[in-house]
């Protein structure tokens, strides 16, 4: 996804698709199109012969608005993120921060194909620009040199891209297995005693536990800040 093309493309340069009648398709339409299938698909099923079916179009029209699948997905990663968060004013940094972090998860939760992709070389686009500036806006009350800043910057999204896939793949009932036999009680004893706590046992255990990490997260960002601030000022 780091393709020139899927640069001309995330930045605006849309191909022409040749003389003759108006078009029935637009790049934006078939990127829609696209993001539908591979929610509803996963995008190991999305290919070019299955999203032409979907539009009732021949496959080689497709390539009359797009070079390939490497280059529409870069589009259909980009327009999934759509605008960041609108984030406070106020200098509350932890409180920003925070709403950045959840809207992120909304988004993997929306678009769980999302995530599988997100570390791959590529360009970003617009929408993934307007999100780290974002993020940087967010922490920019605390004054960090800029590769702290980066840093901290690059810790709360991975910890979102992290914490959320057990969400994505998560069943109903517990969240973690414990295989119960005898043996295990005695080769395992904080583990046993851990599952067979109250809460385990019925399932709530880490109910939360998206939120628990994400505040001890920014906890430790305010004790960085708070310890060695002046250190790590521009």
């Amino acid at each position: 996804m780091s393709t020139p093309d899927a640069q001309s493309l995330l930045w605006g340069k849309r191909p022409s698709p040749g003389r003759g009648r108006k078009p029935s398709l637009s790049v934006d339409g078939i990127v829609t199109v696209a993001i539908a299938l591979a929610d509803a698909e996963g995008l190991a099923g999305l290919s070019m012969p299955r999203l032409a079916e979907e539009l009732g179009c021949g496959v080689m029209t497709l390539y009359r608005y797009l070079p390939g699948k490497e280059e529409l997905v870069a589009l259909m990663m980009d327009t999934c993120l759509g605008q960041p968060p609108r984030l406070s004013d106020s200098p509350d940094w932890r409180g920003n921060c925070r709403a950045w972090a959840l809207a992120l998860r909304e988004v993997c939760h929306e678009h769980p194909w999302w995530i599988d992709i997100a570390l791959h070389n590529r360009v970003a686009g617009p929408n993934e620009t307007a999100w780290l500036e974002a993020e940087l806006r967010a922490l920019a009350p605390l004054r960090l040199d800029p590769v702290v800043t980066m840093n901290v910057a690059l810790a709360i999204s991975s910890y979102v891209r992290g914490a959320v896939q057990p969400e994505l793949r998560a069943t109903p009932g517990p969240r973690f297995g414990f295989v119960d036999y005898p043996e295990t009680h005695h080769r395992y004893p904080l583990v046993n005693e851990m599952f067979h706590a109250p809460a385990f046992q019925s399932g709530e255990g880490l109910s939360d536990f998206f939120g628990f990490g994400l505040e001890r997260l920014l906890e430790g960002i305010d004790n960085l800040h708070a310890t060695h601030g002046d250190d790590l000022r521009e």
